[in-house]
């Protein structure tokens, strides 16, 4: 199993085996990789994955929690939550934030669960209402910095679904500009203006 990390586009794996998916990633010029668990090792695949020449990362250890735990320590942990929505079209919604397209997520507020997160988000940042949530999808991680602080963002996908003609409303003071139904080609051909994470979502969906 792995755990894939995105430094900016960048994919580090934390992994307790290295299969088909990993290896051309150990053998690449432009690739780290590290099989020893301590805490300086921690410090250098995160030091390493910031570098520019280095474009991916691979962390292997038999216990993929422990080498979880040890590298989750080396940052503040952000919990969100967020949906990929299809209308009775069977369209994704999608959302243009910040110069990217992107799918509705936001932070985990305290005594909320996860699932509670996911809609609330969904629903206060595009207008939609009564989104009825399905089943999990996946879970993404990325990393960015806040100032002096490393995080790592946790985000739990859903798969969602909404009925009728709604009015679609971007949320403005969260960076939204625009928001539109989307087939899986027409989502596909965005993914240039996406973030790796968010299409590693939709790729999951469609598999």
């Amino acid at each position: 199993m792995y755990i894939k990390i995105y430094f900016g586009d960048k994919p580090l794996f934390l992994c307790d085996a290295v299969d088909e998916t990993l290896q051309p990633y150990v053998h690449h010029d432009d690739a780290v990789f590290i099989d020893e668990l301590n805490n300086h090792t921690v410090k250098s695949m995160i030091h390493e994955m910031e570098q520019p020449e280095i474009h991916a990362g691979v962390f292997y250890h038999p216990d993929l929690g422990e080498l979880k735990k040890a590298f989750y320590k080396k940052f503040t942990i952000v919990i969100a939550a967020g949906g990929l929505v299809l209308n009775e079209k069977k369209k994704i919604l999608m959302i243009f934030r910040r110069g990217k397209w992107d799918l509705p997520k936001g932070k985990l507020d305290k005594g909320e669960t996860l699932e509670e997160c996911a809609v609330r988000e969904v629903e206060e940042e595009t207008g939609l209402q009564q989104v009825k949530l399905l089943s999990p999808l996946v879970i993404t991680y990325h990393t960015y910095h806040e100032g002096a602080r490393f995080i790592l963002k946790e985000s739990h996908w859903y798969n969602m679904k909404v009925s009728g003609e709604q009015n679609l409303v971007p949320q403005t003071e969260e960076g939204i500009h625009e928001i539109k139904w989307v087939t899986n080609k027409e989502a596909q051909s965005l993914f240039q203006e996406c973030y790796p994470s968010v299409i590693d979502v939709i790729k999951e969906f469609t598999k």
